[in-house]
């Protein structure tokens, strides 16, 4: 009895172990695609392949969310006054802000939501979304950013979306590095030990 306990839970150990392992392993290789091309507040083009200067903190939003998004960009705004004061912040990092909802968030919305946290419509944080022109076929290209780094979301038809609850930090070349918590649970102290662990 004992010994068929003994497999039962080594059987069990290494299907965790797997299970852990094939995550890590996926996050570790997750890369945004090079091609992907959106559009900033300003409705100017941004290209993440051309794109190759700066680690980038990248976090999704849509802004009628009434609570995680606004909350972690608010946190968002302190951890960057931090990154600021140590010179580093536009220099060797950026932030990115998407919106999963191009079909309401244009970019003059997204400048409006940008000012409701007194962020500065500069290059050093871009909020980006699709062209209203074709915007299927930019919520595609939204998509694939979102796929890339396993950031999964839907809307269930009342506006509200469901999402994953995680902001990701990625190199110079768009890969993976780690990610972090939304909302109450983000930690900023501990993202900004990230950052300037990979900058040094």
């Amino acid at each position: 009895m004992k010994k068929i306990y003994l497999i039962c839970s080594l059987v069990l150990f290494l299907g965790i172990a797997g299970g852990i392992s094939f995550f890590l392993i996926r996050d570790a290789n997750a890369t945004i695609p090079a091609k992907v091309s959106l559009i900033n507040q300003n409705g100017d083009p941004y290209n993440f392949g051309k794109d190759k200067t700066k680690l980038k903190l990248i976090e999704f939003i849509y802004t009628h969310c009434p609570d995680i998004c606004p909350t972690t960009t608010q946190k968002m705004v302190a951890l960057k006054k931090d990154l600021v004061k140590n010179g580093v912040f536009g220099k060797n990092i950026e932030f990115i802000t998407i919106t999963i909802d191009p079909y309401r968030d244009t970019p003059e919305i997204l400048q409006g939501y940008m000012q409701g946290f007194g962020i500065k419509n500069d290059d050093d944080w871009l909020f980006l979304t699709g062209d209203q022109k074709n915007i299927k076929n930019e919520q595609g290209k939204i998509k694939q950013v979102t796929d890339a780094l396993q950031f999964q979301f839907k809307d269930p038809g009342n506006g509200q979306f469901v999402h994953s609850t995680f902001i990701y930090l990625v190199d110079q070349n768009n890969k993976f590095v780690a990610k972090f918590p939304m909302g109450k649970e983000f930690n900023k102290q501990a993202v900004y030990d990230k950052i300037m662990n990979k900058i040094e």
